[in-house]
Order: structure tokens, then C-alpha cells, then sequence
């Protein structure tokens, strides 16, 4: 193994213990594996000439450090795809990639992001900087070396595909796109149902301070995100639009750009859904494919570790020799959609998103009684003698309901090990949970559940958790999606609606199991609203129903 490709475990490994170490322990690991992310070994072979001393200048003056590669034996004009880095790393993140597209006949360019690497500049978190950057280096590559102007495609995960996302949608010259663990909206991905995603944002910020030169207005917009500066939220939230690509479908489908994208399930940095609801707007070629793992996992751990197949990488070199050189393979003959069952060893493919196939099942919550849970069942809730019931939780601290160690778990779910924990055991003074009766069939979960609670608050700030689990007659389950929602704003004692989707899903609760929502006020993942020790009422009553909405084919 590469020191290029240990060092990437090394910063997995950090990015997993980050959310139970301090940033104080976890930076000398973390500094150490960046340091060796500084030069990349380019992989030899007579096949490709490379460059490692290009530097482009920006309109502004900034200089983005930048590699190449250049198959020998061209004969005319070659399809081109530029790659662009990851948050925190530099130009020499995809030499591997470079080096097998070269070898099938791709100049491929590399380039650091402003701020980040040897480039110089501030961190622009994907902004119009970044962007008009984007084209400056199509603009290189077109005027230094043979490219075909009508074969260009470009590629990157994370950071790197949501620039990439952005740019093809100003640039008409980007034919074709990769976007790998990318996101739809930045204002979900920050502050999704007024709830700041605490784990992964710190990881963020801390990887900004100790990578590249970040513009002070990153480090600023979290802490306002972070510490609900309600005032401020929406100046946050109009910095972020700009930075979404979902708000810029129509110039994707103005241009044909043909976008692939791939995107675990346990993704909490960019959770799935928005880039869902992206791809379920597209009317350009489009494929996806879901699978199990987190934030850049699916690309990252099958070269690293070699488990599993490099799905990812495989298709990614497919769609450009579908789109840039006009070959027939196997992915062009695939359903556009691939949603990997969690926990089984299959893809299924769907036509598009939401699945057609699926229809939603509704199930109403009944209360818990003294000596038993609340229940799922079939029918609307009608209480004795039409007298309203509720059932109370408190939120002095957590339960056993829990998407458990951030980071860390999704990459385990990737590894086939589920979340687990007992539901029985789990406390009822601090969370509550409702379960269907033993299912007579499988039942098939696919897409987005959704949750629609009637509840009464007694505090002024509220976050609601809720959880989707596959239950055996032990008690045991294995978690299979969550979602959340904040009130950091609510208004003591009113009785209110609260509706929430949980993450997108593929997953079979099997015969003989029961389908279980738990609910509590507070998760790892997510920044609480307050540490106060509040009340929150659910509500029954035959005029306002609470559901749970699961799409099953």
C-alpha cells in the first residue's frame, strides 16, 4: 500500500475518533497523515507522460498548483477530464484515477482548489470565485494541450464534485460529470430542519484551520449555524443558496451535462435527500448509485482496503467513455438509478426517484399505556369515550436510541455491521417508541419515510430524533435510517404539527420482525438546542393523528 493511500486511511481513522476525542489529541494524528498528502508518487508507465509543475493564474491573481497527464500515442484531438480535490486535500488526490484514464486515453488535468495545497488565495467553500476558477482551468487545458473541446468531463468527491456540479452548470463546455458524495443543498446539509449538523461541521472547520487558508467567513457562519443566532440565520442561509446545486438544475438541463453520482445511505455530512430530489429534476442523462457507507467511504475504503468491489470508480470511468467517447458498456445499459439493500449482497434498479413502484404505507401512532408501548397499526388512533391522550418524554439526556458513534458506525454499516441496540432496555421517561405487530410478510423499504407528530412542548427550544428500526422478538435491533427536527424557537405549551423525513433508505425488515419508531431529543450527529431539562408532550387524539409515512415496493 502507498504511503499516498495509507495516509487516507490515517485521516479516516482520525475523522472516526474525532467525535470522542478532543481536538487536541486527534490533531497530531491528523497533521500527520495530512503531511504526507503534500507530494503525491505518480504511478509510472510508457503509456502517459505527466507534469507535476503546472500552475494556472486565476483573473485575481491566485495561482492553483496543478498536475497532468498525457497519453503517448495520441492520434488527433483526446477527450480530457479534470479533477478537482476533496475539502482539506490537494492536487495529488486522484493520481491512481489520472493514471487509469490516461492509460485508456484521457489527458487528465489535477488542480488544487484556492486555499487548499499549494494554491494560493482563501478557502471560497465552493463559491463564484471557485467557480469562474473552474473555467480558467478548462480554459488551460484547451490552450496547452490537444483536447477534443467537444469530450470534457470533470470529477471529484466531496468538495470537488460540488464544484464540479456548479461549474458545469455556468461552463456549456463540461459534457459530462462525476459527482461523488456530493450534495443537493448546502442549506440542508448545514441546517436541515433548523438542526446544525455538529459532528461533521466541526471535522469540517477543524480540516479548513489545519489544510488551507480559510476565508474567516466559514469559521463565522458555523458558530452563527451553531449557536442558533436566529437574527443571523438567514444572511448563513443566503450564503449557501448561492453554493447549492440544486438551484441550478435548469442551467444542467439547458446544457445537457450528463452527471453521475454516487452516495452512501449514512452520509451525514451530505445526507441523501436533497441530491435525490436534484436527480429526481434532471431531465439530462443522469445516473445514481446509493450505497451503504458515509461521507466518501463507497470511493475511498475499496482502494484503500480493497473489501468489496470499487463500484464507484469502475462507473465513474464508464460514464466518461459513455459521454465523452460515445461507447456502449454495461453501466449505459443499466437502470439509471442502483440502490444498494442494506445488509444484502444486491442492487436493484429503478427507472427514477421516488421509486414507481413504491407506494407509502401509512401507519397511525396509538399511545403507550401504563403497562405497555405505543403501537403502529393500520387504523386511525380513536380514544375512549373521544377523551384526547398524550404521553410524556423528558430530555435531561439520551437513550439507547442513538445513531451511536459518528462516523465510525456508518463506516462499520459499510463493513456490514449493523447499529444495534435493545429497544426493551431503552428508557421510557426519556424517549418513546411504537411498534407494528410481527410482520406476515417482508417488507420492503424504499426511499424517504416520513414522520408527522402532534406534540406539545413545555420550553422554548425542542429537537425531536427519530428513529427507524428493524426489531426482533428479543428486542434486538438493527437501526435502519433516522431524521430530525429543531424548534429553536418554539413557543411553551402550544400544540403544534411537526412533520420530518427521515434518510433516504433501502433496506427488507424481514417475516416474522416488527418495524419500530423510537423517538428522543437528541442524537451525536446534531447540535442540541439546549441542555435544559425540558418536557414534550405527544398528543392523541381522534382530530389530529400522528403517522409514519414508509414508501415499500
Amino acid at each position: 500500500m502507498s504511503h499516498f493511500r495509507i495516509s487516507h486511511l490515517i485521516l479516516y481513522l482520525s475523522l472516526s475518533l474525532f467525535p470522542v476525542l478532543s481536538q487536541a489529541n486527534i490533531k497530531p494524528l491528523f497533521q500527520f497523515a495530512a503531511g504526507l498528502l503534500n507530494k503525491g508518487q505518480f504511478p509510472e508507465s510508457d503509456r502517459y507522460t505527466t507534469d507535476d509543475d503546472i500552475v494556472i493564474l486565476t483573473n485575481d491573481g491566485v495561482e492553483l498548483t496543478a498536475n497532468i497527464f498525457v497519453p503517448t500515442n495520441l492520434n488527433g484531438p483526446a477527450p480530457a477530464v479534470v479533477f478537482i480535490n476533496s475539502w482539506g486535500l490537494n492536487e495529488y488526490q486522484y493520481l491512481q484515477q489520472a493514471a487509469d484514464l490516461a492509460e485508456k486515453g484521457y489527458i487528465v488535468l489535477s488542480y488544487a482548489t484556492r486555499g487548499f495545497g499549494s494554491s494560493t488565495g482563501q478557502v471560497g467553500t465552493a463559491g463564484p470565485k471557485d467557480i469562474s476558477d473552474y473555467s480558467q482551468a478548462i480554459d488551460y487545458l484547451l490552450n496547452n494541450y490537444p483536447v477534443d473541446p467537444n469530450a470534457i468531463g470533470t470529477a471529484g468527491i466531496s468538495y470537488g464534485s460540488g464544484i464540479s456540479l456548479l461549474g458545469a452548470a455556468q461552463d456549456e463546455r463540461v459534457k459530462a460529470v462525476a459527482a461523488m458524495s456530493s450534495w443537493g443543498s448546502l442549506v440542508d446539509a448545514l441546517y436541515g430542519n433548523q438542526t446544525p449538523r455538529l459532528a461533521w461541521a466541526e471535522i469540517l472547520t477543524l480540516t479548513a484551520e489545519l489544510r488551507g487558508n480559510p476565508d474567516p467567513v466559514i469559521a463565522e457562519n458555523w458558530d452563527i449555524i451553531k449557536n442558533q443566532q436566529l437574527s443571523r440565520i438567514p444572511e448563513v442561509l443566503e450564503w449557501a443558496e448561492v453554493r447549492s446545486p440544486i438551484n441550478y438544475v435548469e442551467q444542467l438541463n439547458q446544457n445537457n451535462t450528463a452527471i453521475y453520482f454516487a452516495k452512501a445511505y449514512g452520509d451525514n455530512l451530505f445526507q441523501p435527500n436533497s441530491l435525490l430530489k436534484m436527480y429526481s429534476q434532471l431531465t439530462t442523462p443522469k445516473h445514481m448509485d446509493l450505497l451503504t457507507g458515509t461521507h466518501a467511504t463507497a470511493e475511498l475504503l475499496p482502494s484503500l482496503l480493497g473489501i468489496g468491489e470499487d463500484r464507484v470508480w469502475n462507473n465513474v470511468y464508464q460514464w466518461f467513455d459513455i459521454h465523452l467517447k460515445g461507447e456502449s458498456n454495461e453501466l449505459s445499459q443499466s437502470s439509471p438509478l442502483q440502490m444498494k439493500v442494506k445488509f444484502q449482497d444486491r442492487y436493484e434498479g429503478f427507472s427514477s426517484f421516488p421509486i414507481p413502484s413504491a407506494s407509502a404505507d401509512t401507519f397511525y401512532l396509538h399511545p403507550r399505556g401504563a403497562f405497555d408501548n405505543g403501537d403502529l397499526e393500520k387504523s386511525p388512533y380513536s380514544p375512549p369515550f373521544g377523551i384526547p391522550k398524550d404521553n410524556t418524554i423528558n430530555a435531561w439526556s439520551g437513550t439507547l436510541f442513538s445513531t451511536q458513534i459518528p462516523v465510525l458506525s456508518q463506516i462499520l454499516e459499510q463493513l456490514e455491521i449493523p447499529v444495534m441496540t435493545n429497544i426493551y432496555a431503552a428508557s421510557d421517561f426519556r424517549g418513546i417508541y411504537f411498534n407494528t405487530g410481527k410482520l406476515s410478510s417482508t417488507m420492503q423499504i424504499r426511499g424517504n419515510p416520513e414522520v408527522n407528530l402532534q406534540v406539545q412542548p413545555h420550553y422554548e427550544k425542542v429537537q425531536l430524533v427519530g428513529y427507524l428500526y428493524d426489531m426482533d422478538r428479543f428486542g434486538n435491533a438493527r437501526l435502519i435510517t433516522h431524521g430530525v427536527t429543531t424548534l429553536p424557537d418554539a413557543k411553551r405549551g402550544e400544540k403544534i404539527a411537526l412533520s420530518f423525513e427521515l434518510v433516504t433508505t433501502a433496506y427488507d425488515v424481514s417475516e416474522g420482525h416488527r418495524l419500530v419508531l423510537a423517538i428522543d431529543t437528541m442524537d451525536p450527529q446534531y447540535k442540541r438546542p439546549t441542555k435544559a431539562n425540558y418536557f414534550l408532550d405527544f398528543e392523541f387524539s381522534r382530530q389530529n393523528q400522528s403517522t409514519l409515512s414508509v414508501p415499500t415496493l
